[in-house]
């Protein structure tokens, strides 16, 4: 019987250890499922990642690429030339928001006055420009050599008058062919401003003027036209003038004030005298102005409202139009 009882307990320690084994054997083919399953899922996590980091990689390649393109898409420039506008410029250019965004984006470079624009200056098309207001420094030798020009035809003459001195100035421009043809000038000194007909009269009603009619009368102008003093007179003001655009106001001596408005340039200045006939800028189409024309009026007042018809103002005066 112990023989036999030992027998059985070794039977039994064996099967026990068996059962162990077995549960080890379990437990070791669990865990190469386990770790199986755990791998696969590593696998399939893999690419994920792997794919997620392709696709950063790629925004990110796409981000550095945008860059250096946006950096060289610079906005276009623009050359101003004689006869040059603000306006035309914007038209030919198709510019958003036209010549006042053109204006204001180049407000540095073309300075307080958006009429006054010198060839040569670089303009900014669309963008915000950065450049330095150079228009100052090119504009300001123009005035001496204009002056050491009209002192030296003036010397000869000794004690010649101012008077006689503007008259002397006007004489050269007179030379261009496109206003000797038609301009009318009197025996008084008075002339029509341009040499081009009318193309809107005094009086026009319409609603396209605040006032419901046209309170002067426009010459046939093409842009760069050269403009004159109908008469002597003294300059009151000359620049901006909102939807006049640019534009000269002389008082003449019968306290008479004539107005010269879309002027492209000018050539003169307020408190400035001038004589009939002298040039006192080019016209245009500056201000609220469907295109190059001058508009011309005559006032009892240098402000808007005191109008009265121009042309038979200027036929008092002696002048054919």
């Amino acid at each position: 019987m112990p023989a036999n009882g030992k027998h059985r307990r070794k039977k039994s320690t064996f099967l026990t250890r068996g059962l162990v084994a077995a549960g080890t054997g379990g437990a070791v083919v669990a865990l190469p499922l386990i770790g199986a399953t755990g791998a696969h899922a590593a696998e399939q996590a893999a690419p994920a990642a792997a794919s997620g980091a392709v696709v950063t990689a790629a925004a990110q390649v796409k981000a550095q690429a945008a860059a250096p393109a946006a950096q060289t898409a610079a906005p276009k420039t623009y050359s101003v030339v004689a006869g040059d506008y603000l306006s035309k410029i914007a038209a030919e250019h198709d510019v958003a928001g036209g010549w006042q965004r053109l204006y204001s984006d180049n407000r540095q470079v073309v300075g307080e006055n958006p009429s006054l624009i010198l060839p040569g200056m670089k303009l900014t098309l669309g963008a915000k420009s950065t450049a330095k207001a150079a228009a100052p420094k090119a504009a300001a030798p123009a005035a001496p050599k204009a002056k050491a020009k009209v002192t030296q035809k003036a010397a000869p003459a000794g004690e010649q008058t101012r008077a006689s001195r503007s008259t002397e100035r006007a004489a050269a421009p007179a030379a261009p062919a496109q206003s000797s043809g038609s301009t009318q000038t009197a025996s008084s000194g008075w002339v029509t401003p341009v040499a081009g007909g009318i193309s809107t009269s005094y009086r026009t009603a319409g609603a396209m003027w605040s006032s419901g009619y046209h309170t002067g009368a426009d010459f046939i102008a093409s842009s760069g036209t050269t403009v004159r003093a109908v008469g002597a007179g003294t300059v009151v003001s000359a620049g901006w003038s909102g939807a006049y655009g640019n534009e000269v106001v002389i008082k003449h001596a019968d306290g008479n004030y004539s107005q010269y408005a879309h002027l492209s340039s000018l050539a003169v200045s307020a408190g400035q005298s001038v004589s009939g006939g002298q040039q006192i800028g080019l016209s245009g189409s500056t201000g609220n102005s469907t295109g190059p024309h001058l508009h011309f009026e005559i006032r009892t007042s240098p402000s808007y409202g005191s109008d009265v018809d121009p042309l038979a103002y200027l036929r008092q005066h002696g002048v054919s139009v």
